[in-house]
């Protein structure tokens, strides 16, 4: 792709559209209110799925854009677990009945940080206030420094099916750049610890556009990843927002590439782990060929949540914690994102949920417009449109965008059909963009498209 064009788009900040609309656009007008009456009206019928957030690290690492804190000692980690059990009852309670559960994530922060103890007692309290299916998958998300061996058996035995492992980088100048030195050996170990405790699916998280970080430092970062045979890659490009994130001040700005030489380092990752067997998903995963993301794919069945590419097709998602989101039926939820704050609305009895976002029949167009660009890379925008009951023509006539992503051969647009170029896989958020009505001019709220 010529390097114009992806300085043109790729340095535009757009959303990474793991929602739609995307969180930014949330507001107070849907509140715990508005919450309550859309869980009283939940399916008990269908499977749910439930996101937990515990919101600690050890450290924090200078390019984290995670809602997370330093937890220095064990006080501030048992407080919020006691307001978080009592979340966990007042939501089942608002329900009626037991939710089915079909999909546990823990997210973060580093949610192991709880210790063995705690965490098997939150898991057996969430399978008693809700009624987990038989194939319900439970994942988490792990930092390898911080793993041992009890940890590791406490999750096999509570039916942990899959750990995502960060990994980032193995070059230690990157490394020390972003606060986080971690070698192969303690990501080997964590790995051996998992596999032990017969966790059956390891994910491991790597990163491009980090602070000093080369072409050939990702190449040798993912060869040396590639030889643990994690089942599932995800590849994220750093973001990097100081006004939003005040820690990643502490990155050198003069450190980080550019547009060009970010999608440089992105597409020699992917071409070493595509080349060691792996399936190309969506724009940032990888999987094994049998693994069941690659089979979502080639069945059309792929979905994009705030966790990334998904089998997930759950209706409604059960956000628990500080800063959790949730997706109802109805639209989305987000809780106080201050862990001090969603203490107090908890301790006083109310749902900690302040903002949100109450979908239109026009926004769910939207949003499965954009997954299916997201996801397939290719959209039939008349088809869809068709099915929710819209013309296409107000979508596609009069998209400047849209006319322009074409002009310079971005994608391809045959009657509606949009297909993206294959050199322009990098760019999907600038094409998901042509199909969002609320997408800011600034930007100020997202990080580079590229």
């Amino acid at each position: 792709m010529q390097s114009a064009l992806i300085e043109k788009y790729g340095d535009e900040r757009l959303p990474r559209y793991t929602s739609y609309p995307t969180s930014p656009c949330f507001s107070p007008n849907v509140d715990d209110s508005t919450y309550e009456n859309w869980l009283s009206a939940v399916s008990l019928e269908k499977a749910a799925s439930l996101y937990v957030h515990i919101p600690f690290c050890p450290s924090i690492c200078w390019y984290c854009g995670c809602h997370t804190t330093n937890a220095r000692n064990s006080r501030p980690i048992v407080d919020y677990l006691r307001m978080l059990r009592e979340e966990v009852r007042l939501v089942s309670a608002r329900t009626g009945a037991p939710v089915r559960i079909d999909h546990l994530h823990f997210g973060g922060g580093t949610p192991t940080t709880i210790g063995p103890k705690k965490m098997f007692e939150l898991i057996e309290l969430l399978h008693k206030q809700f009624e987990f299916t038989g194939s319900a998958q439970i994942a988490l998300e792990i930092d390898p420094r911080t793993l041992d061996q009890e940890m590791a058996t406490v999750l096999g035995e509570v039916g942990v099916h899959r750990a995502s492992i960060g990994v980032q980088t193995f070059d230690p100048t990157v490394q020390r750049a972003i606060n986080r030195t971690q070698s192969k050996e303690q990501t080997m170990e964590a790995v051996f610890k998992l596999r032990r405790a017969r966790i059956a699916s390891i994910n491991f998280d790597l990163m491009y556009g980090l602070p000093n970080q080369t072409v050939q430092s990702c190449i040798e970062t993912a060869k040396a990843a590639i030889e643990m045979r994690p089942d599932r890659f995800a590849v994220f490009g750093y973001a990097h927002v100081p006004s939003f994130k005040k820690h990643q001040r502490l990155i050198d700005e003069a450190a980080l590439a550019n547009a060009q030489s970010r999608i440089s380092q992105a597409k020699a990752i992917s071409e070493h782990l595509v080349a060691a067997g792996y399936r190309r998903i969506g724009i940032d995963h990888f999987a094994r060929p049998h693994d069941s993301l690659a089979t979502a794919q080639t069945d059309g069945q792929l979905h994009r949540n705030f966790q990334g590419y998904t089998t997930d097709a759950c209706e409604a998602l059960i956000g628990l914690g500080s800063s959790a989101i949730g997706r109802m039926p109805g639209g989305y939820v987000q809780n106080e994102v201050l862990p001090n704050r969603y203490g107090k609305r908890i301790a006083s009895g109310r749902l900690a949920t302040t903002k949100g976002w109450r979908l239109s029949a026009e926004d769910r167009l939207r949003a499965s417009i954009i997954e299916r660009l997201m996801c397939d890379l290719q959209v039939d925008v008349p088809a869809l449109a068709v099915t929710y009951g819209f013309d296409p023509h107000a979508l596609l006539n009069g998209n400047p965008r849209l006319s322009m992503l074409e002009s310079d051969g971005i994608i391809e647009n045959a009657g509606g059909i949009i297909r993206l170029r294959e050199d322009g896989r990098f760019l999907i958020r600038a094409v998901a963009a042509a199909f969002d009505a609320y997408v800011r001019e600034s930007g100020r709220h997202y990080s580079k498209t590229a």
